[in-house]
């Protein structure tokens, strides 16, 4: 049997710059911390000739060709063409559809487990770029690549994207500011899923149009990953708190739809009762709001007040990890 844990992510800065569409023309760059949150694949060959898939769905096929999930599927298709009998099974600490990196996290680490079950041993940059192959090449999806960079790498990282390369570096953060952030961050579950494919659908026809609107604020949110990342080595949290509010107004202009009158209300509840700087995780529409408290008793208890719970974490400097 071979166990995979693959890590979620939150991100810091940048946000939506690691998209083909906007980094092609204009550079990519945003700082990315994996959390001890993770996507659980266990992957084995039962004694009978049968494919089985155990998911938030079940499948029970014969053949490859009928997989219905469309990762798994292309993963497969790829890497495995030949198998007869396989099972996999997949757990998760959070859903699906919350702004923490999931579709990319599952992608790479179903494609490092493929490659465990036969032997075989991949690197970090190509296991993570034939991960985006999967997505945006094979799938066509409109996602970037910071999710699957991020699981694979592990850690508090800047990530600069060009036109032929990804360039990975690990911030320069003190054991003590790594210890105030882990204390004052806070994630709160919204209770609303979406989609990013489809919310990011929309910024990546806008900016291939070149709408100067779109691509002014994304170059501003890649500014805020620069400044993200200079704050985060002094150990200015102060300024990073205020940095978490910058992103919170920069997607709300970019994508104004994807900020429910919900969210926007538990934001500023948060902002209210404790906490000095926030945002929505993600591409937007739902999944958590991340604060920064200075005093995160009262912002938890405020949260409480409106049944959104806390999902407590630390960050994860591992990365991808077989288990078994």
């Amino acid at each position: 049997m071979i166990t995979i844990k693959s890590p979620l992510r939150i991100t810091f800065g940048g946000g939506g710059t690691d998209l083909p569409s906007f980094y092609n023309q204009n550079g990519g760059f945003l700082i990315s911390a994996t959390i001890n949150k993770y996507i659980y694949i266990n992957l084995y060959s039962p004694f009978k000739n049968y494919i089985f898939l155990k998911y938030s769905n079940y499948e029970k096929i014969k053949d490859i060709r009928d997989i219905k999930h469309p990762i798994i599927k292309k993963v497969f298709q790829r890497y495995l063409p030949n198998q007869k009998k396989i099972e996999l099974q997949v757990a998760a600490d959070v859903p699906a559809g919350t702004g923490l990196g999931s579709s990319g996290s599952f992608t790479a680490g179903l494609i490092k487990a493929v490659y465990s079950f036969q032997n075989q041993s991949i690197g970090h940059y190509e296991l993570a770029e034939k991960a985006c192959q999967i997505e945006i090449n094979d799938l066509k999806r409109n996602v970037g690549k910071q999710d699957q960079f991020s699981s694979i790498y592990g850690g508090i990282n800047s990530y600069e994207f060009t036109k032929n390369k990804v360039i990975v570096k690990p911030l320069r953060i003190s054991n003590a500011t790594i210890e105030t952030l882990e204390d004052n961050l806070c994630l709160f579950f919204t209770k609303f899923s979406r989609n990013a494919d489809l919310i990011l659908k929309k910024q990546n026809f806008k900016t291939k149009k070149n709408n100067k609107s779109v691509i002014d604020n994304l170059k501003f949110n890649k500014d805020l990953g620069y400044r993200s990342k200079k704050i985060l080595e002094k150990g200015n949290l102060n300024q990073f708190a205020e940095i978490l509010n910058e992103q919170w107004e920069c997607k709300l202009l970019r994508s104004p739809e994807t900020i429910n009158p919900r969210i926007k209300f538990l934001y500023e509840l948060g902002i209210k009762n404790g906490a000095s700087g926030g945002k929505l995780v993600g591409a937007g529409g739902g999944g958590f709001l991340l604060f920064y408290a200075n005093d995160k008793k009262k912002l938890v208890k405020a949260m409480a007040k409106e049944k959104i719970e806390e999902l407590r974490f630390n960050f994860d400097f591992n990365g991808i990890t077989r288990i078994i």
